[in-house]
């Protein structure tokens, strides 16, 4: 048996309960690892509140079908499937599953990869999701290159605070948008110029970019538009807020219609599980080329606290639980 979390409908986080349930049984293609920390990210919120109502088509109408939380976690590989090659039991890795919220988590080979000696299991748990969301955007979205400027709204956020070293490692000049408190965070992650968004609105103060990474969510897209070069590209991340999602999807909508008459690209996108990603930021991690950035620790008792104060959205990078 294991202690895990666990929701049995939709709701606040006092849906969530610290269970005793089985350890999972492995397939042939899984890893099981004994997980030293997990984090939080908005998807968990967005699942366990069952909102935008379009989440429960996927994850059950009126009740969710999976009843664990979690996607990031870090441990050490207890068990391994007959067809595991790539790691074995006693390697420290990092990586992407389902109920990574609990104390042993199965994991495909896909979404598990060899922790780097020189972060600690929390800053590790930290990165998959935050992440992989970042540098699937800037690249894979963004087609960044060294030498454009890159914007990223919402710098100091779990996304953000991993765009701008992402950025800075491919050569971009990144400027990073976050309240006045954060400026100083911002700063110290490597972003060449900060824009406080309490005294300077970024999007009147003259300036051009090349990409923009909108990880904030909350200016439009005519305002976003009128920051980026006439060939320039916006990514806009983040799930909607609210029962139904409407108007960040009526935003993109209408951004998607424009995009037809205009040279500008607005593109949106949901992060992927990807090994060789995965393999990549461990590369950035081991180069010193990015640090997690950690707010605040919470126990596993204690994870509906970290979704109370995740949702709130003032988090200074990741929200990290300890097992």
């Amino acid at each position: 048996m294991m202690q895990a979390i666990v929701y049995e409908k939709y709701g606040s986080p006092d849906v969530l309960e610290l269970q005793e349930i089985d350890v999972p049984v492995l397939n042939d293609d899984q890893v099981l690892v004994k997980a030293h920390a997990a984090s939080v990210n908005p998807l968990d919120w967005h699942n366990m509140r069952g909102e935008p109502l379009f989440i429960r088509l996927s994850e059950g109408l009126t009740r969710p079908k999976n009843t664990g939380l979690g996607a990031d976690v870090a441990g050490t590989v207890e068990a391994v499937g007959r067809n595991i090659t790539l790691v074995q039991p006693g390697d420290e890795v990092f990586g992407m599953s389902v109920r990574t919220l609990a104390e042993f988590v199965a994991i495909s080979e896909e979404g598990v990869v060899s922790k780097p000696a020189n972060v600690t299991f929390e800053e590790a748990a930290s990165v998959p999701v935050a992440a992989l969301t970042a540098l699937q955007g800037l690249r894979n979205k963004g087609g960044i290159q060294a030498g454009q400027k890159v914007l990223v709204n919402g710098a100091a956020g779990g996304v953000g605070t991993f765009a701008v070293q992402i950025a800075k490692s491919f050569g971009a000049e990144v400027t990073g948008v976050c309240s006045t408190r954060n400026v100083q965070l911002v700063r110290s992650i490597g972003a060449d110029h900060v824009v406080d968004y309490t005294h300077e609105d970024f999007s009147r103060n003259g300036q051009r970019y090349d990409l923009l990474l909108d990880a904030a969510g909350n200016r439009s897209l005519s305002a976003l538009r009128r920051v980026v070069t006439p060939e320039g590209t916006i990514v806009l991340v983040g799930a909607a807020k609210g029962r139904s999602g409407g108007r960040p999807i009526l935003r993109l909508a209408r951004g998607l219609l424009r995009g037809r008459f205009v040279s500008q690209t607005v593109v949106t996108y949901m992060a992927a599980r990807n090994r060789d990603d995965l393999l990549f930021l461990k590369q950035l991690m081991e180069a010193g080329k990015i640090t997690p950035v950690i707010d605040r620790r919470y126990p596993l008792s204690e994870v509906p606290d970290a979704i109370r104060y995740l949702e709130a959205g003032h988090a200074q990078g990741k929200v990290v639980i300890t097992i």
